[in-house]
């Protein structure tokens, strides 16, 4: 089998989901347009000998319809012949368009594919797909009556079964800005700046370096309603604005090589693929995904989790890193050390490589070997991943 490497993975600063946001300005064709082109030029990478640009966004309607990789390569000025795709798994869609970029050269259909991902909640809010639609069938609300709930519910009813309390979640949360905070200047060397009509954007503007735990306890739960507490009277509702992943708006692209065009074009491996996997859970529980994923990738590669030095499980809600690391007795100091979503934000089809790309230049930075990587996603189902640094 064909190996994968990992050459080189940049992204955008972070910008908060506001009209008046870092990115706000800007379309989301050009913003990962902007990565595309810094991946490829400080590579010296010719981008006509990239064999397929793999792309995740979620909300894949209005400015981000029309295939938005393949629109954000031209723009970058790539030549016509290279092609695009836009995938959706939800949160994990660039995670995913990594699982097939870097098989795809496993299989030796390619030796050179960008995984990248986008997604500007700003201009494409989240849901737009959807609205005033059902997007589920009578025979799947049958098999799901009386219905499933929303993403903030089911982190209630993680938060439920796993016995995590309100302060526990605030005090991680407060923990996920600080960590981020104390990492700005290693941030450096994984984001590429932006160019956008009101100036340069160089740092991620969704960290909150003030937040404390006491600070966090003051917000009021946002999910309950009287007919939910109703059905689930095991839920204390704890999810607040400030213990969930901000929406976000950023980008971010990983080139990937097979060893023989390594070789040929004279690049430097970073990381190697080690395993994958991708599987489903609970519709109900939803977020809880990650840990029989994880649970799998580590049965077929014939690892435990103490050989892992870095993990990354997203912080789509602080229940679900918690529960992850409960459930599977991680080491805490491990668990999101540059933080997560909740202090960096979720652009939901950027997030699986800006994790990625933070979990690579962090086990650069600590000299580790291993990365985990895993992501809840929206209909119960979770990627996870396995790299190795070179």
């Amino acid at each position: 089998m064909n190996q994968a490497f990992i050459i080189d993975a940049i992204r955008s600063p972070m910008g908060r989901s506001k009209p008046d946001s870092a990115f706000a300005g800007v379309h989301p064709g050009d913003l990962l347009a902007q990565v595309l082109k810094g991946l490829v030029e400080r590579n010296g990478l010719d981008p006509a000998l990239v064999d397929d640009v793999i792309t995740g966004c979620v909300s894949q309607v209005g400015e981000q319809s029309a295939g938005i990789g393949r629109v954000a390569l031209l723009a970058a000025g790539f030549p016509e012949h290279v092609p695009a795709t836009t995938i959706d798994r939800k949160c994990g869609s660039s995670q995913q368009a990594v699982h097939f970029a870097a098989q795809g050269i496993m299989a030796g259909a390619y030796d050179i594919v960008i995984a990248c991902g986008v997604e500007s909640m700003s201009r494409v809010p989240m849901g737009s797909a959807r609205i005033g639609q059902n997007p589920y069938s009578p025979g799947f609300e049958a098999r799901y009556a009386p219905g499933l709930v929303g993403q903030g519910v089911s982190a209630d009813l993680v938060a439920a079964q796993w016995g995590l309390g309100r302060e526990e979640l605030d005090v991680y949360s407060a923990r996920s800005h600080q960590l981020a905070h104390q990492s700005r200047a290693a941030f450096q060397r994984e984001i590429l700046s932006i160019h956008t009509p009101n100036g340069v954007v160089r740092e991620d503007e969704t960290i909150r370096p003030s937040t404390t735990a006491e600070g966090l306890a003051t917000l009021k739960p946002v999910f309950r309603t009287e007919a939910l507490a109703e059905r689930f009277p095991q839920i204390g509702w704890h999810t607040t604005a400030g213990n969930a992943s901000q929406m976000s708006d950023g980008a971010a692209a990983m080139l990937l090589v097979s060893e023989r065009m390594a070789a040929k074009l004279s690049l430097q491996p970073r990381a190697r693929f080690v395993g994958f996997d991708v599987c489903g859970d609970s519709p109900l529980m939803m977020l809880s995904a990650p840990i029989p994923a994880t649970r799998r990738v580590l049965a077929k590669t014939g690892m435990q989790l103490a050989d892992i030095q870095h993990y990354e499980i997203n912080e789509a809600f602080a229940p679900v890193p918690l529960a992850w690391a409960k459930e599977l007795g991680a080491d805490p100091a491990r668990l999101n050390p540059r933080g997560g979503a909740i202090a960096l934000g979720h652009p939901l089809g950027a997030s699986g490589i800006r994790l990625m790309t933070t979990m690579l230049h962090a086990l650069e930075d600590s000299g580790g070997r291993y990365g985990l990587q895993s992501m809840c996603e929206a209909g119960g189902m979770a990627n996870a991943t396995i790299i190795e640094r070179i």
